[in-house]
């Protein structure tokens, strides 16, 4: 029998390659751009072709080391007019490149590609990362490009019910699937000494000190300026937080944030670090990893990377949190805007023994390796894609 099985696998039939073009903004720092290369990477170890039309951006090249074809395209423009000539060159693109599904990653792309498909032979589909604010009726009717794929990734349960609750989408167009990260990167046994102690100095931080990071591109929802009311409130005043991501240009935030540290006398304990480009050694050098979000994640990739370097975490109560975390078993939901509960579990958090820390770090690592691997992610993607063809 089983060389019966052996011999039909050979003969069984070879699903042909596809060309799928990915469309988003820009590929610069994020999430999304992340996802766009991995992806990428993925179709073409399958043997598929992968087109990435954007804006440009830094990690273009990226793209272009995975194998993929990268077209630049002012696909990020919100301009209606700009949008419609967008969807007639992503028209022309389709048929040169015989493209089989185009799946848009955006809200303004998606327009284009929602128009250029229309009269095209490929499918649609799209990716809907985060929720997006809806302030009336006609930003609602602009959002609800993201909801138009004949199917629509989610990246959590919270995303697929907001696109249920917000668009009315049907349930049975919705494929849910976390975003992923590479474990391969992400493993606390790669990270020696020498890089902690290097990084510790660039951030001016004392060779054995208790250290609180909060990850996150400076705006206003990702919560630093609950992180340095939380510092104030601490009764412990041996503890140093790092705040690391880049302003993009917010200069006016990252002043009140000075300012407010300056308000509490906290100029020697908190940092503004900017951005960094070795995420699992900063994870390493912190005691509590804090994701204070006071608007909801649409994944939220901090607190699953932190655990999978084994570090205990602390991130608000709501949106794709409430999916990433395991209260009391990973890490700890607290309510958002929220200084004072933020700073009593990080006191918390910081009384734990050092078996109830290593615990912690094991069931963290065990979770992210069951549930939120980049591989897992891809197959599922390129699942997707077969689906959406019939294959």
């Amino acid at each position: 029998m089983a060389a019966k099985r052996k011999s039909a696998s050979k003969s069984a039939p070879q699903k042909p390659p596809i060309t799928v073009m990915q469309v988003i903004p820009n590929m610069g720092a994020g999430g999304a751009e992340q996802t766009t290369v991995d992806v990428t990477a993925a179709l073409v170890a399958a043997g598929h072709r992968a087109i990435i039309v954007s804006n440009g951006g830094p990690r273009v090249i990226e793209l272009e080391r995975a194998g993929g074809i990268h077209i630049q395209m002012p696909v990020h423009t919100k301009n209606p007019i700009r949008m419609w000539l967008n969807s007639r060159r992503l028209r022309a693109l389709i048929r040169k490149y015989n493209v089989d599904i185009v799946h848009a990653r955006s809200r303004a792309p998606a327009w284009s590609c929602f128009w250029a498909c229309e009269s095209s032979r490929a499918k649609f589909l799209t990716t809907c990362h985060a929720p997006f604010n809806i302030s009336g009726e006609w930003k609602r009717k602009y959002n609800s490009s993201i909801a138009k794929g004949e199917l629509v990734i989610a990246n959590s349960e919270f995303v697929a019910h907001y696109l249920v609750d917000q668009y009315a989408l049907d349930p049975n167009k919705i494929r849910v699937i976390p975003r992923g990260i590479p474990l391969d990167k992400f493993q606390p046994n790669l990270v020696n000494g020498d890089r902690m102690l290097k990084m510790a100095q660039n951030w001016r931080i004392p060779e054995v000190s208790t250290v609180v990071l909060l990850p996150g591109r400076l705006t206003r929802w990702k919560g630093q300026l609950v992180m340095i009311e939380a510092m104030a409130r601490m009764a412990r005043k041996d503890v140093y937080c790092v705040l690391v991501g880049d302003d993009q240009g917010r200069v006016e935030y990252r002043q009140e944030l000075e300012d407010l540290i300056h308000d509490h006398h906290l100029e020697e304990r908190v940092r503004i670090i900017g951005h960094c480009d070795d995420m699992p050694t900063a994870y390493m050098i912190a005691d509590v990893v804090v994701s204070a979000s006071t608007e909801p994640e649409g994944f939220g990739r901090v607190a699953v990377e932190a655990q999978a370097m084994g570090r205990p975490v602390i991130a608000t109560d709501i949106g794709g949190s409430k999916e990433t975390v395991v209260p009391g078993l990973t890490g700890w939901l607290i309510p958002p805007d929220d200084p004072d509960m933020l700073a009593q579990g990080i006191e918390f958090v910081l009384s734990l023994t050092e078996p109830e820390k290593k615990n912690l770090a094991d069931a963290a690592i065990a979770h992210v390796h069951t549930y939120f691997s980049k591989e897992q992610m891809t197959l599922s993607t390129l699942l997707v894609y077969d689906e959406i063809l019939g294959r």
